[in-house]
């Protein structure tokens, strides 16, 4: 991998941050959004540093395990888990503030194949609306014995359900969905995805789908909709659908049940544009697509949307494709492309710095420097620790190993700045949060918070 010159990097990183803090959603107390703004940007200016060699505190145990990443609200933080349990903690303590179990969660056994275990409840992160003081949540259910998914919305300030409603699409099989993605919110909607379980097993369709946030007849946007195909999961790592300034909502898609070319295109391996009431506006896929679905070479990053309207996308594939975003152009449309990038699957959701992409490589972060005229992307490093999904705080790269280490990286060079543990991790795409003066990470079982000085002016 190249590594660039530790003073540009720099020069670039501290002069974004600083105009980043006007499009980072209540950067100064909250995260209330699958990292931190409806672009999933993954920026905080909030803190000048973070102190790891010692926690400010440490949750007590919860029930169930935590895949999405902890939120914070005023001086509560959130969590849920696959218990189907939505906690709220203090910000000073980690103490429970109050904590409320929705239902029996399904068990894993349940399923036609998986590898959430021994349950599957709440997995993709919550989102949190302050102007409503409610946070929602997708909810993997058994009812009557058998699995169903409900969004639910409850007051941040007790726990009370506001909401819930069924929201498996009609003619679904709910035990073949997961519903993966975190949560958005859209012009007073609900945005989420679904996909299937790990193994792609029984027959589901990618969906995304949004919900008026007091409730409303979902709707959905269905990937490989044609009679006879199937899959195209909308699973991003994790990662929530990106909502951008006009109201449109863009995610990625994973492998569809087409491989032969000559088929006609059925959305997979993708990155799609939606309007904000579902319809498709425009697509991009590679030219290797059918190539791609045969060897399961999802997209598996939230798409990245810069500044200067450039889309970038990646995923399984060794593959990063520079995009425009404006005319993303269909099949093979692409205005640059970069090959071994990584040399594992890059899923979930990136941090943007500027025109620096920090890509969710499972081998560590990759930063990638994009370029517009000409149209071109640069590797500037590759880290050599870390694994999930990487935010940018306090000067540093900060991402989660498989070994459940928090890693803060060297945002010119990759190389590590501060490491602690934090205990146990149960999913490839733990991503660490900023709020109300923390810097919090969930692990197994617990949430896990560092001080922060805060970032003067």
């Amino acid at each position: 991998m190249l590594i660039a010159g530790a003073a540009v990097v720099a020069s670039v990183f501290l002069g974004v941050t600083q105009g980043q803090a006007s499009v980072t959603a209540q950067g100064d107390t909250s995260w209330t959004v699958y990292h931190g703004d409806p672009s999933g940007t993954g920026v905080s200016s909030a803190l000048k540093s973070v102190v790891t060699a010692k926690r400010a505190w440490a949750s007590p145990v919860v029930s169930g395990e935590i895949y999405g990443e902890p939120l914070v609200e005023g001086s509560d933080v959130f969590v849920a888990t696959e218990s189907d349990t939505v906690y709220a903690l203090s910000s000073s303590r980690g103490s429970v503030v109050w904590s409320r179990h929705l239902a029996t969660a399904v068990p894993s056994t349940d399923l036609p194949c998986g590898n959430i275990a021994p349950t599957v409840g709440i997995t993709g992160t919550p989102v949190i609306d302050p102007s409503r003081s409610e946070i929602f949540v997708v909810a993997d259910e058994l009812v009557g014995g058998h699995p169903e998914h409900f969004l639910v919305g409850l007051s941040t300030k007790t726990g009370d359900i506001e909401l819930r409603q069924r929201v498996d699409p009609p003619g679904s099989d709910p035990a073949a969905l997961l519903q993966r993605t975190g949560l958005n919110l859209d012009g007073g909607r609900v945005v989420f995805a679904m996909g299937g379980n790990y193994g792609d097993c029984a027959t589901y369709r990618g969906r995304v789908i949004s919900v008026e946030e007091g409730g409303s007849r979902p709707t959905i946007f269905t990937v490989d909709n044609r009679a006879g195909d199937s899959q195209g999961a909308i699973w991003m790592g994790g990662a929530a659908p990106v909502v951008d300034a006009r109201g449109n909502v863009w995610v990625s898609v994973g492998n569809g049940s087409v491989h032969s070319t000559g088929q006609a295109y059925d959305d997979s391996d993708s990155a799609l544009e939606l309007t904000a009431n579902g319809r498709l506006e425009q697509y991009f896929a590679p030219s290797s697509w059918t190539s791609d679905n045969a060897s399961d070479f999802d997209m598996s990053t939230a798409p990245v949307l810069l500044a200067d309207g450039q889309v970038v996308l990646a995923g399984k594939s060794p593959v990063v494709y520079l995009l425009n975003g404006e005319h993303l152009g269909g099949i093979g449309k692409q205005e640059a492309s970069l090959s071994s990038v990584c040399s594992n699957d890059i899923d979930g959701g990136s941090a943007i710095v500027g025109m620096t992409v920090y890509l969710p490589c499972l081998n560590g972060p990759v930063a990638v420097r994009v370029s517009k005229t000409p149209a071109s992307l640069k590797v500037l490093w590759g880290a050599s620790a870390g694994s999930g999904p990487p935010i940018v705080a306090a000067g540093l790269v900060w991402t989660v190993g498989k070994d459940g280490t928090l890693y803060g990286l060297d945002a010119a060079t990759g190389q590590v700045r501060q490491q602690t543990s934090i205990g146990a991790v149960d999913n490839d795409f733990t991503t660490p949060s900023i709020g109300d003066g923390l810097m919090l990470v969930a692990s197994s079982y617990r949430v896990v918070a560092f001080r922060g000085s805060p970032n003067p002016g």
